[in-house]
């Protein structure tokens, strides 16, 4: 006797929950989104120290009291100490490179330099990859660069991160895949949205994003598609190229035609690897799969060559005894091709992401003193080090 198909009392109906559970979680998150950030509110970010302000700037402390003193700078408050604004650090900038004369202090790109376009990448999730995209398109647009994040990631945490929710925030054709898609696309300027950061911009991700995965088959089979499908978003980049020094694009943690299309767009590319032995392991069918699939686009006209590329290690932890030996077996592997700076594991930067902030948004006074400086340094190392890759390729030091 055949078993009976229909449910059973006992059984639960996955579709049903998972809606259910989803309508419920996305209510939730809403009124949570409301407790911190109320309606009439909107995310900025911080002002900074003389101290911090001059080491983006990229000058010494003192000449910048100097600077601030002969009427660049801000007001002082009631104690004389000053405290800088992102605006304030590219008024000090622009101010400098008019007394020298030259561009020095101002990082836009010059005549002939390229727009530097990184992928951020990794096919398993948890390997930081989210985190070291926010963290640093936040740092170079701090720096005075002029950064488009770009979320490919259907989870869209890192336009979360910068205070676009994508359950109730982001809209139909609001993300790259309005601009991408095979029917209809839309101008990419009307897509790209400003920040709470100044000289950072953002394409926000959602669900949405799934549906270039669904249609390139298609367009494929139907060959109506006019541009291939690894070069649509390096064509549409080139419409908003002449407004951005870099492009930091968080691709999804799988290897689908949004990666391949990210990669054939990318003039770098950032690989962040978690020092565990099964990240480790992922990685390498992950490097496999990417090897082999971008040979095929490389044979359809890809693009599959790039300034550079670089592993990061995330999450690391110092005094564990196995990430260590792990880190040192890929450096023994990677050689160069590892980042010398490491991301160092730390509270601070999970207990800022509870409240959709970076470690650049926080004030120091919310953790202990110690956990904040060393989260910080390992921030800036890394993203110190990324920056003179960039500089590197345009020819500069």
């Amino acid at each position: 006797m055949q078993p009976s198909l229909a449910l059973q009392d006992d059984q639960e109906h996955l579709p049903s929950l998972l809606a259910t559970d989803a309508k419920e979680l996305s209510y939730q998150l809403q009124q949570h989104q409301a407790k911190i950030f109320p309606p009439l509110s909107q995310k900025t970010i911080r002002t900074f120290s003389p101290a911090e302000a001059a080491a983006f700037i990229g000058i010494g402390e003192g000449y910048l009291r100097q600077v601030a003193a002969d009427g660049h700078g801000p007001d002082p408050l009631a104690n004389g100490r000053r405290l800088y604004s992102a605006t304030d650090m590219d008024r000090i900038r622009r101010v400098l490179d008019e007394r020298n004369g030259t561009p020095k202090y101002v990082p836009a790109r010059r005549p002939g330099e390229k727009l530097q376009i990184v992928s951020v990448m990794n096919f398993k999730g948890g390997s930081g990859k989210t985190t070291t995209a926010a963290h640093f398109a936040q740092f170079m647009a701090l720096r005075g660069y002029r950064v488009l994040a770009v979320d490919l990631d259907p989870q869209a945490s890192l336009s979360a991160l910068f205070g676009h929710q994508p359950e109730f925030d982001v809209g139909e054709g609001e993300t790259i895949y309005g601009a991408i898609r095979y029917d209809d696309p839309r101008p990419i300027a009307d897509i790209v949205r400003a920040t709470y950061t100044p000289n950072l911009h953002l394409i926000p991700g959602n669900l949405e994003l799934m549906e270039f995965e669904h249609e390139t088959p298609k367009a494929m089979a139907s060959g109506t598609a006019e541009t291939m499908f690894f070069a649509r978003i390096g064509e549409v980049l080139t419409d908003i190229e002449s407004l951005y020094d870099i492009v930091v694009v968080d691709c999804p943690p799988q290897l689908g035609f949004l990666t391949m299309s990210a990669l054939c767009a990318a003039t770098s590319v950032l690989i962040t690897v978690h020092p565990q032995m099964l990240d480790v392991m992922s990685m390498s069918q992950f490097l496999t799969m990417t090897s082999e699939l971008m040979s095929v686009v490389e044979k359809a006209g890809g693009r599959t060559s790039y300034d550079w590329m670089r592993y990061l290690v995330t999450r690391f932890e110092p005094n564990d005894g196995p990430q260590s030996q792990m880190t040192g077996f890929m450096r023994a592997i990677f050689g160069n091709r590892m980042l010398h700076n490491a991301m160092v594991k730390s509270t601070a930067v999970s207990d800022a992401g509870v409240t959709k902030q970076t470690l650049y948004e926080v004030e120091r006074s919310q953790f202990t003193r110690g956990t904040y400086d060393r989260a910080l340094e390992s921030l800036n190392l890394v993203n110190g080090e990324i920056e003179a890759h960039i500089r590197s390729t345009w020819g500069r030091r």
